[in-house]
């Protein structure tokens, strides 16, 4: 199992931040919850702040935990583990992904979200996918 962290991070009105895989990549083209594997000396809390920070330039403050999510991929199975986050330095840039934006319930609905990822929308925002 692929242990792998992402970021639920709000803005001031509520809004997440989706970001949307670059062409080339697994999943290309779906958005999801930034953030990526953690490597073994670290901790998730660390991870996902270094992932945040190579992703979109930015620096978070790690808040509790969401319910982790296990998914089975072409690559293997991934623990996706979830954080409510908020960015507390810097101003997201795209790095790794094609584009990046902030998303309310119904726009989050609209967009081809990663399979792992749903459980979370679900989670954050019941009748998103319901």
């Amino acid at each position: 199992m692929i242990d792998v962290v992402c970021a639920v991070i709000r803005d001031g009105d509520g809004r997440v931040l989706a970001a949307r895989r670059p062409p080339g990549k697994a999943q290309a083209g779906r958005w999801e919850f930034p953030g990526g594997k953690i490597e073994p000396s670290e901790s998730a809390g660390d991870a996902l702040v270094r992932e945040i920070r190579e992703e979109l330039g930015c620096t978070l403050a790690v808040g509790p935990a969401l319910t982790p999510v296990d998914h089975p991929y072409p690559g293997g199975l991934i623990r996706l583990r979830p954080f409510l986050a908020e960015i507390i330095a810097g101003h997201p840039v795209a790095h790794e992904h094609s584009e990046w934006r902030w998303v309310g319930p119904a726009e989050a609905a609209q967009l081809d979200w990663a399979p792992a990822d749903l459980p979370i929308l679900a989670e954050i925002w019941p009748p998103v996918a319901s």
